[in-house]
C-alpha cells in the first residue's frame, strides 16, 4: 500500500492523466459593485484590482446564497462560520441543505432573476458537466496550482475537494464486509444504502461507479455496478432510504455507501452512540472530486467569487482536511509548507489501484443510469 502522502499524489496524478475534470437579502446591483466593475463578468481577481478590490465589492453586495450544503459534510459547517467570521458584513443565506446536485441546478433555474437565486454551486461531476450552461467561468488567484485535470479550462467549474468510495456499517448490526459481494448475504437483509439517486446525487452515482469497478465492471461502462444493485435489490438488502446519521443511530440504514470523508464523519458525529467503522474494499478504489461554480444568474455575483477565492484558500483547504476530505491544493500545499502535515498523514490509506472517471465516461455513465436505473431497483 501506498502511504497516505503518495496515494494523494496517485490521485491528481491519476486524473491528469485520466480526465478532462473529474454530491438572501439585499441584492446589489449584478452590473457593478464597487464603482465601475463588472462584477457578473469578471474572470480572475485582476477584474478587482486585487482581493481587497474584490472584498470591498462583495462587502458592498453584503449578501451570500449558498445551496445543498450540508454542516456535516466534510467539515463544511467549520467553513461556512471560518467566511463568516472573517466576513461578518456579508450576510450567508443557507438553503436546502440536504439538496441534491441536481436540485441545485433546479434551483437556479427556477429562482433565476430573484435575489434569492443561489450564488454558487458544489456539484458532483455528472451534473456539473451537464450544467455548463448555467456556470460563469472564474479562475482562482491559486489556479495554476490545481492540476489541470481537475478543472475545466476556462474556469467554469472546478474540482475542491474529493475521496474514496467506501461503505461505512454498524459492526454491533452486522458482519464486517471485506468485499462487495459479502453485502449479498442474508445477514444484510434490509441494510444497505446510498447517499441519494444516482441519477441526480454524485455520491449515489459514486457508489454505483464502485460497485462497477468492483464486480468486474470498468468505469467504461457502469452496467456492472447497475447489475450489482439489482442483485442487491433482488435479495432485499437494499433500503431505500437516504443515510443520514438519524438513520445510523435509529438503525435503519447500518450498512452505507458513500465518500470515506462523509463515513468517518458519521461515526465522529454518533461516538458514543453508536459504533462504525468504515472499510474502503481492496482491489480498484474509485475517487472522485466535488466540483465549485458559479451561478451565471448570481444576484451577488462579486461574492460568489469572494467565496471561491476564500474555498481554494490554505485556510479553507486545510478545513477539507480536517473534514477527512483530500484538498485539491494538497500537494501545491505539502510543497509550500502549509498543509496540515498531521491530518494529510492521518488519510486513510487506500487501495493501490485508483480509478478516477474521465469527462466522457461519466457522461455515458449518467446517459446509462438514467435509462436503467429505476428498472433495475424497482
Amino acid at each position: 500500500m501506498p502511504t497516505t502522502r503518495t496515494l494523494a499524489a496517485t490521485i491528481a496524478a491519476t486524473a491528469i492523466v485520466a480526465l478532462t475534470l473529474t454530491g438572501c437579502s439585499g441584492a446589489a446591483d449584478a452590473s457593478g459593485t464597487a464603482g465601475a466593475v463588472d462584477a457578473a463578468t469578471a474572470t480572475d481577481v485582476s477584474a478587482f484590482g486585487d482581493l481587497a478590490g474584490l472584498e470591498a465589492a462583495a462587502i458592498e453586495e453584503g449578501a451570500l446564497n449558498v445551496i445543498a450544503l450540508p454542516r456535516d459534510w466534510a467539515n463544511y459547517g467549520a467553513v461556512l462560520d471560518l467566511f463568516a467570521e472573517k466576513y461578518p458584513e456579508i450576510t450567508i443565506t443557507e438553503a436546502a441543505p440536504d439538496g441534491s446536485s441536481a436540485e441545485e441546478i433546479q434551483a437556479a433555474e427556477n429562482l433565476a432573476g430573484q435575489d434569492t437565486a443561489p450564488d454558487v454551486f458544489d456539484l458532483g461531476l455528472a451534473v456539473a458537466l451537464s450544467s455548463t450552461d448555467q456556470f460563469a467561468p472564474y479562475q482562482v488567484a491559486s489556479w495554476s496550482d490545481i492540476p489541470d485535470a481537475l478543472k475545466e479550462e476556462s474556469g467554469l467549474f472546478v474540482g475542491d475537494y474529493g475521496g474514496y468510495m467506501a461503505v461505512g456499517y454498524d459492526p454491533d448490526a452486522v458482519p464486517a464486509p471485506k468485499e462487495l459481494s459479502d453485502l449479498l448475504g442474508d445477514e444484510y437483509k434490509g441494510k444497505v444504502a446510498i447517499n441519494g439517486d444516482p441519477t441526480q446525487a454524485g455520491a449515489a452515482f459514486a457508489a454505483v461507479g464502485m460497485a462497477a469497478v468492483q464486480n468486474d465492471g470498468s468505469v467504461d461502462d457502469f452496467q456492472a455496478g447497475i447489475d450489482f444493485f439489482s442483485e442487491l435489490n433482488a435479495a432485499g438488502n437494499f433500503v431505500k432510504i437516504d443515510p443520514t446519521p438519524a438513520t445510523i443511530a435509529s438503525g435503519e440504514t447500518p450498512v452505507v455507501f458513500d465518500w470515506d470523508y462523509l463515513n468517518v464523519g458519521y461515526g465522529t458525529q454518533l461516538e458514543g452512540e453508536r459504533n462504525w467503522e468504515v472499510v474502503v474494499f481492496p482491489g480498484t478504489g474509485y475517487a472522485g472530486y466535488y466540483n465549485q461554480a458559479i451561478n451565471k444568474d448570481a444576484p451577488h455575483p462579486a461574492a460568489a467569487r469572494l467565496w471561491q477565492e476564500f474555498l481554494y484558500s490554505d485556510d479553507a483547504q486545510n478545513l477539507w482536511l480536517a473534514g477527512g476530505a483530500r484538498p485539491v491544493l494538497a500537494e501545491a500545499m505539502a510543497e509550500a509548507g502549509t498543509i496540515d502535515t498531521d491530518l494529510f498523514d492521518a488519510l486513510p490509506v487506500v487501495p493501490d489501484e485508483t480509478v478516477v472517471p474521465t469527462a466522457d465516461q461519466s457522461e455515458a455513465a449518467a446517459t446509462l443510469l438514467g435509462e436503467k436505473w429505476a428498472a433495475a431497483v424497482q
